[in-house]
């Protein structure tokens, strides 16, 4: 299959599982995981119609930026772990962090921002399942109290909402209770109403697992290997 047939056959899948939700499939954006991929193939999936795509390392997606800048409104968030020292560097190439798991990173990412005069949406990263080998801050945890309480002053930075890579699992269903707990963390720091926070968005759910994170409230998959097929490099 092509890509443009990948991509309306995961279309097809998000509307039926916001069916089954209850949900309206538009509330839910579909980006595209384009990292190891050339652009060329990037190129297919933007002619499918997709405008969100997702990268996971600066220093890759900088190698090929060049080749994708006349793609006007395409729209390129960092999914992956950013390190302090390439903040500036992620800045300057993506309209978006989907993974800011310190203050200290936020602070970088802060600074680089207002140093170019730009507004960066972030989403904070949560690490559900503990695992070491994963990024993200604890859902009780000083760290994600710290992000919340700085956000005003942070004033490049646009606090949109929570991402998570839960455990992996065979089973899709394996997902569900973290991304129902993500749900709930949402919820609660929403009626919060903290100032400068805003928790409208919940990025979860990827190839294996999407329909059951859209079942539990994802506003954004994160799909890949069902779009692009199996990863040309590592």
């Amino acid at each position: 299959m092509s890509v443009s047939d990948n991509v309306a056959a995961v279309r097809e899948r998000i509307n039926a599982a916001a069916r089954r939700a209850g949900r309206n499939p538009e509330e839910i954006v579909l980006m595209a995981v384009s990292k190891t991929h050339p652009p060329e193939t990037i190129r297919e999936a933007y002619g499918a119609g997709l405008r969100i795509f997702g990268e996971n390392r600066v220093q890759e997606f900088a190698g090929k930026v060049d080749a994708l800048r006349d793609l006007r409104d395409a729209e390129w968030h960092l999914i992956g772990h950013l390190q302090t020292n390439k903040a500036a560097k992620a800045v300057d190439l993506f309209r978006a962090v989907d993974s800011v798991d310190s203050l200290k990173l936020a602070e970088k990412v802060d600074a680089a921002a207002c140093k170019l005069g730009k507004k960066l949406a972030v989403l904070i990263e949560v690490n559900l399942g503990g695992e070491a080998a994963k990024s993200g801050v604890a859902p009780e945890s000083a760290a994600l109290k710290e992000l919340l309480i700085a956000a005003p002053r942070l004033e490049s930075l646009q606090f949109r909402g929570l991402m998570t890579v839960p455990p992996f699992t065979d089973d899709p269903e394996g997902a569900r209770s973290y991304f129902r707990k993500l749900h709930q963390l949402r919820d609660a720091i929403a009626a919060r109403k903290l100032p400068a926070v805003s928790m409208d968005q919940l990025s979860m759910g990827m190839s294996h697992d999407f329909e059951v994170a859209i079942e539990e409230g994802s506003t954004c998959v994160r799909v890949g290997t069902e779009i692009f097929g199996a990863r040309t490099k590592t």
